[in-house]
Order: structure tokens, then sequence, then C-alpha cells
């Protein structure tokens, strides 16, 4: 996301979303009520009042709404900001509803009575230079799954099976496939500009493809690290393992995951926690939240059922009192997780007395 313009005294915070990320964000940002301009498509009717049937065309226009709602399309990587139009030009009435469909290289303005200090937080995180340059290989001797990190979660770009068959053949069929495995690697860590590629399997798999990398480039970009199966389940393994913590500290979705984590260790501990909205408002009433955490699909559910009031009232508490604001993405397993638990919980800084 590009930044071009600010003036949070005003409210105005001018932005160009480049790609699916800033998508996320941007829904994770704008509430009801907001106001949102920028340059749009509409119909309009060309024809006199008199005439029984108009014309009507497609025109790029330039519009204000007020925001009633916000839909992120992860398939279709649309943003859809709906609204009614309070600024417009002359042949366009006011009053009239309007959805912006925010897409690549979109740029909008988003202007509200009060930036919180998470949502300012979200802009120059999104706008940060910093890129997801991580590489994910979990394989065996037969099949191997290759996902890029991803700000909201992770994308699989590739699954390939070998055809390893019988065991007596197994030693000539694995080198051609571990072949396979590390041409691919090599064409990932090139166009994607890789700098680090965690390589992952049962057993002593990656041991055995580790002997066959002979480029010395590649191997040093290489974190090995354990999974009990070389499937997607295997790469959300390999998010949350030990040796690959230090390598992902920078990367939001490992970053979402170990605060569930943490979330729901004190949760098994009876302690520091609290879960679902009754409980995390009541926390939040005590100041006693020390970390916020909201799915991002949880925050959309309460907006469809016109009840995203309380959520606010939550956040903006939670804020006043100091506490950190999580949004978290339903994407990974760490959101799933939290979903289980009602799609919001927090960490506490002292336990509830009840």
């Amino acid at each position: 996301m590009k930044l071009i313009h600010s003036d949070i005294k005003k409210g105005e915070v001018k932005v160009l979303a480049q790609n699916a990320d800033d998508l996320w964000y941007l829904n994770a940002i704008i509430e009801p009520n907001d106001i949102v301009n920028g340059r749009t498509f509409r119909k309009i009717k060309i024809g006199s009042a008199e005439e029984r049937a108009k014309e009507a065309v497609k025109r790029a226009v330039f519009l204000s709404i007020r925001v009633e709602k916000v839909e992120f399309g992860r398939s279709s990587n649309i943003l859809r900001v709906s609204g009614v139009i309070n600024a417009a030009p002359e042949d366009i009435p006011l009053g009239e509803h309007h959805t912006f469909n925010v897409e690549d290289n979109t740029t909008i303005t988003i202007t509200k009575e009060k930036w919180l200090k998470y949502q300012l937080d979200k802009i120059k995180e999104a706008c940060s230079e910093a890129k997801s340059s991580i590489l994910i290989c979990v394989h065996d001797r037969e099949e191997v799954y290759f996902a890029l990190l991803k700000k909201y979660g992770y994308e699989v770009i590739a699954h390939l099976q070998g055809d390893v068959k019988k065991k007596r053949e197994e030693s000539g069929k694995k080198e051609n496939f571990y072949g396979k495995i590390i041409n691919s690697m090599k064409d990932y860590e090139e166009r994607y500009k890789i700098e680090r590629i965690i390589v992952a399997s049962p057993s002593f798999w990656k041991e055995d493809l580790m002997k066959e990398i002979d480029d010395e480039n590649l191997r040093k970009k290489i974190l090995l690290a354990t999974c009990s199966s070389a499937t997607k389940n295997g790469i959300e393994e390999v998010i949350k393992r030990p040796e690959v913590k230090e390598a992902l500290k920078l990367e939001r979705a490992a970053k979402e995951m170990n605060k569930v984590e943490e979330l729901f260790v004190e949760v098994s501990k009876n302690n520091l926690a609290a879960y679902g909205i009754k409980e995390v408002q009541k926390a939040s009433d005590m100041g006693a939240i020390k970390d916020l955490l909201v799915t991002d699909s949880f925050i959309q559910k309460q907006r469809e059922e016109n009840k995203y009031a309380i959520i606010e009232s939550i956040m903006k508490t939670t804020e006043n009192s100091k506490g950190d604001i999580i949004i978290v993405s339903s994407e990974h397993d760490g959101g799933n997780k939290l979903d289980g638990l009602g799609g919001i919980g927090a960490i506490l800084r002292f336990k509830l007395s009840y």
C-alpha cells in the first residue's frame, strides 16, 4: 500500500491499494459511517425527463459515500465498499446507494471522525517496505506443497506429486522427484525474490533432499523444520514450529498465530483470558485487557448483523486503557481456533473476579 496523503486532524487518509494484502488491511480499517471517496464507475441515464426510456451509460465519476457495508472477496480479490452517496456531480442524485469496487491500483480517501491507534498502525504496517519473502516447502518422497507466507495467511502456489510406486524403484524415483522440487525451489526463489526457504518433512526426507542440493546460495537460504505430513496442515505446523519462529518473527500471520496460542494457554489454565463477546466486554469495561484479539470474519459477521457497534465500543475502551488490538485473519489455523471461541478473545492484565 502507498500512503498518498494524510491529515489526521481532519480525519483524512488517502491511499493507493496495490495488492490483495492491501485490500485485507482496508477491510479491517474501513467501518460503517466512514466517508470513502474516489474515482469509480456508475451507470448514468442519458436523456430528458420527458422521455419514457433513458439510455444508461457507464461513466467514470468521482463520488463520496457514507459507508454502510464492507465486504472482502478473497477469491476475487475485490473489496466492496457500499453506502449512500453524499457528494457527486450534479447529474447524480445524492442519497442513492453506490458500491466502490476497490481492486489492485485503486486510490481512495478514507475519512473518520476519529482514527484509532490500531487503525493507524495498520496503515503504517501495510505501507511498510517489508514484503513477504518466505517460501515454505513441505514434502515427502511423493508429494510437495509450495506456499508463500502472506500478510493475511499463506498462499499455496504449487502442489506436485511424484510417481514413486514400488520400494525397489524408490531410489531412482526419489532422486528424480527431488530434482523437480529443487528446480521449482530455484524458480520461485528468483520469481518472488525469496530470502528464506523453510523446508519441512516427516521423517528424514528433508535431509535426503538437502543432499541433492549443490547450489550453495540456495542452501544458505534454507532452514529445516519438521512436520507430520506433506499437506496443507503441514504448512500450518511449520508456521508454528519453534525452529522457524525467528525466521517468521516479522511476518504478521505468524505473529497472529503465536498470539492466539498464547491466549489458548491462558484459557487452558483458567487464568488471564476472556473469550466470547460478553466476557470480553466485561474485561474491557474493567480496563483488564492487555491484548484484544478479534477475527476478521467475526468483524464481518457483526457488520452484516448490524451489531458492529459493540465491537467498536470494546476496541475504543481497550485502546483508551492502553491495550493492544490485534485483528486476526480467519485464513489460517490461528484464526480458525479463535473463531471456535466465538471470534473474540482477550489476554488480560489481571484475572477477573467472579
